[in-house]
């Protein structure tokens, strides 16, 4: 990939997570690049290609966020920094929520979603001390996520948020003393 490969598609990226596919418009990215809107068509052809490099560049990078995650020992502080480290990245993957009714957003959203959370879970599971069991957990985490990204919005994004929504999750779920199968 060329310099202004990588230009179109950090800032298409950018603007996909900000905007949607709202943002994909290419002559505001073209502005917003301050190169040529025949730049893009000489890299890319067209606007389903140069979408099938960001669903690319998404899927690295929730590996990386992956591989950050499993080396994370508390959620707050160290899974927050994460978090806001990969911004754009979570933003980006709020959006292919958002518009899961494409079948490739929704696809990239499945592979992204086994690739990110695992370790999450296990982490969650040892700050909070719950006596839950995994698949107990991963139920939680579910619902925690879709509310999660129901309430993110690029606005809200910031450490104090982070802290806030976790510490309530933490609250939340301290309310399941016993496991959930119904034995007491």
């Amino acid at each position: 990939m060329n310099n202004r490969e990588e230009i179109w598609i950090k800032t298409g990226y950018e603007m996909f997570a900000i905007q949607g596919e709202k943002g994909l418009n290419i002559e505001q990215l073209a502005k917003e690049v301050g190169i040529s809107k025949s730049s893009f068509y000489h890299h890319f052809g067209d606007l389903e290609n140069f979408l099938e490099k960001l669903l690319q560049l998404h899927l690295q990078q929730s590996r990386v966020i992956a591989e950050k995650e499993k080396m994370a020992q508390s959620i707050n502080p160290e899974l927050i920094q994460i978090l806001l480290e990969h911004q754009n990245d979570i933003l980006f993957n709020r959006q292919l929520r958002i518009n899961a009714h494409h079948p490739n957003y929704n696809h990239t959203l499945l592979i992204s979603n086994q690739l990110i959370g695992k370790d999450f879970i296990l982490l969650w599971l040892k700050d909070t001390k719950l006596p839950l069991t995994l698949r107990q957990a991963e139920g939680i985490f579910d619902l925690a996520l879709e509310n999660f990204f129901l309430q993110l919005n690029p606005e809200n994004f910031t450490e104090k948020w982070l802290e806030a929504y976790f510490e309530n999750l933490k609250r939340i779920s301290s309310k399941f003393k016993a496991p959930l199968d119904g034995s007491d």
